[in-house]
């Protein structure tokens, strides 16, 4: 789904399996949303100048000499660091056409990160392009701008219990992430529902905002909740059981682990 100056949080429990969108769901209605985008955007909150105040006329008597104020440099805060490059040699998966570029820089970009940052996970980028290729054939083939904004938003079908093999998840959001103030629905590329998103999300392309319809911020975001739990994704039953934990089904695990183990 970064984190600047402030220490990082530690990462709560994950939310119960029954809150992910189960398999298959975005491929089934990729092309139904393909164009669809959110009918009302985020309000970017920005500070509304103050007033002038009214000029006050100078004072007809001379005025004492003010003391001299010594000059303070403002404190500015240092910009957050940039997503890890690609490497240069790039992946066969890539080359081919299999991984688009863009993903590829955002799925290596938060491999990279959380390798730092959470050394014990051990998890590859390869797993979160696994995700990525199983929840929406890489944002629908790798369509996003240079910065991983998508060019047309991704949505899962509304969660009202009217699509077979559904839950019913009323909405937990007020509609902010998915546009809908009834029920929720799973958002971004790696299809995450809004509950899950503000618990986890993270900013992975350094620009201070985590958006769920951002290839980098998603792909951040869903190593870190593979990662809950100080699992050891070098261990194949904690893989297994990480991806469960996105999808409780062993299919899903299949499908990923079948395509991370190809890239």
């Amino acid at each position: 789904m970064g984190k600047h100056s402030a220490p990082r949080r530690k990462l709560r429990s994950p939310y119960a399996l029954a809150a992910l969108v189960p398999v298959g769901l975005v491929s089934a209605v990729a092309a139904a949303h393909a164009g669809q985008q959110l009918t009302t955007e985020p309000t970017k909150q920005v500070a509304e100048p103050a007033p002038e105040s009214a000029q006050t006329p100078a004072p007809t008597t001379p005025a004492a000499t003010p003391a001299i104020t010594p000059v303070v440099a403002p404190v500015t805060a240092e910009p957050a660091p940039a997503p890890a490059p690609a490497p240069e040699v790039l992946p066969e998966s890539v080359t081919s056409g299999q991984i688009p570029r863009i993903n590829y820089e955002a799925y290596y970009a938060a491999g990279s990160k959380l390798a730092q940052e959470l050394p014990g996970c051990g998890i590859s980028w390869k797993l979160i392009a696994g995700i990525g290729r199983v929840e929406s054939t890489h944002a629908n083939n790798g369509k996003a701008d240079p910065t991983g904004v998508l060019e047309v938003p991704i949505l899962g079908p509304v969660l009202d219990g009217s699509l077979a093999g559904n839950n019913v998840i009323h909405d937990t959001d007020g509609g902010e992430l998915d546009g809908d103030p009834h029920f929720d629905r799973a958002v971004g590329p790696m299809q995450f529902l809004p509950e899950t998103w503000k618990h986890y999300a993270e900013d992975g392309n350094g620009d201070g905002v985590t958006d769920p319809q951002n290839l980098f911020d998603a792909a951040l975001t869903t190593g870190r909740y593979l990662c809950d739990g100080n699992l050891d994704l070098r261990d194949s039953s904690q893989v297994t059981k990480a991806v469960l934990r996105y999808n409780n089904s062993m299919d899903y695990v299949s499908k990923v682990r079948g395509w991370a183990d190809g890239y």
